[in-house]
């Protein structure tokens, strides 16, 4: 178990070390220096406390997208949907937002996330009813499904719901919809304990109650869960569900604390980030946080690297990918670690 646990934690960051290391070879490569960009980088997200705060800012939705994308494969569900979820969540807070509904500060809020969780996991759960009466592919269901909810939240802010004289915006939200600030001369919000209580909630959730147990039964073995009476479509529609809502609040989290009001294509890509993230963080909500956090700061320094070098900021994209690619193939990242150990052994016998 222990030995389990550590290769669990070994593999990636190895695989995080390795992207870096093939990142920076590619940068020399191209003719930049990856010592100065990646001094910059570091520098920039975590050299001041202003710095600090604006990566936990970009860590933010990546984090929520992460723990999304982690529930839905635990039950063995590819949810290739968290964006669209999570725009759908951001035009449904949005307008809760905007909308007086003579309520406090607290209710205001409490309504405008859980808005956006349900209007998340709403589409969520459209997705796992194809999946589950249909046997519908939910990796093309999801893909198809992002570009239905984009292009129609694009549509609604360029007309019906476009803010007089601004460009593919709503109007801005109620002062009582809006995240609180941590520090007054800060951009970071709240929202950041809120991920944190999500965060935990998740792990509790997948760890400790009986959803969670068969969530986690159904992703190893779905003929064995029905066999052991398992409901498999049930548990299939609650996961998809729950994923679906964590991104639906990432939306609403975004709107509430950074943009103040939905703004066409304000999505950095953290859906898809987001499953970086879940494999960096090796599927654990934990982890995930760490992992959000990591590449928040690189998504944070890339913004001070564009700003102060001519290093192309997509090498932090080609870093992300890399991640991926490393964490996806523990086969190969196994060869090198043994074999790096066979080597090791090798020199002791010989001296």
């Amino acid at each position: 178990m222990n030995r389990n646990r550590l290769k669990s934690l070994v593999i990636p960051l190895f695989s995080f070390f390795l992207a870096i290391v093939v990142c920076g070879i590619i940068m020399a490569l191209c003719g930049y220096n990856p010592f100065t960009a990646y001094s910059i980088i570091f520098s920039g997200a975590f050299g001041s406390v202003r710095n600090i705060t604006n990566t936990l800012i970009q860590a933010s939705p990546l984090i929520m997208t992460g723990l999304g994308y982690m529930v839905s494969k635990r039950a063995m569900l590819i949810n290739l949907g968290i964006e669209g979820q999570l725009y759908t969540g951001a035009i449904v807070a949005a307008l809760i937002g905007m909308t007086d509904l003579h309520l406090p500060l607290i209710l205001h809020l409490a309504v405008t996330m859980l808005g956006g969780a349900a209007a998340g996991g709403l589409v969520g759960l459209f997705i796992g009813f194809l999946k589950v009466h249909f046997g519908a592919n939910e990796v093309i269901t999801t893909t198809m499904t992002n570009f239905i909810i984009i292009n129609f939240t694009s549509y609604l802010v360029n007309y019906p719901l476009k803010a007089d004289g601004a460009v593919a915006q709503t109007e801005r939200m109620l002062e009582t919809a809006l995240m609180p600030k941590i520090l007054p001369s800060y951009q970071l919000t709240y929202s950041i304990v809120i991920i944190a209580l999500v965060a935990v909630a998740v792990k509790f959730f997948i760890d400790r109650t009986k959803t969670g147990f068969e969530i986690q039964c159904v992703g190893l073995n779905q003929k064995a869960s029905a066999v052991a009476g398992i409901k498999v479509g049930g548990v299939m529609l609650s996961a998809m569900f729950i994923s679906g809502a964590i991104g639906g609040l990432a939306g609403a989290l975004q709107v509430m604390s950074v943009n103040r009001r939905f703004i066409a294509g304000f999505s950095a890509d953290y859906g898809f980030s987001g499953i970086a993230v879940a494999a960096l963080g090796n599927d654990n909500a934990i982890g995930i946080i760490l992992s959000g956090i990591v590449f928040g700061a690189l998504k944070n320094g890339a913004n001070i690297l564009n700003m102060t070098s001519r290093t192309p900021t997509e090498f932090v994209a080609v870093v992300q990918a890399l991640v991926v690619i490393f964490v996806s193939a523990p086969l190969l990242i196994n060869e090198i670690l043994h074999l790096g150990a066979f080597r090791r052994k090798k020199k002791e016998g010989l001296a």
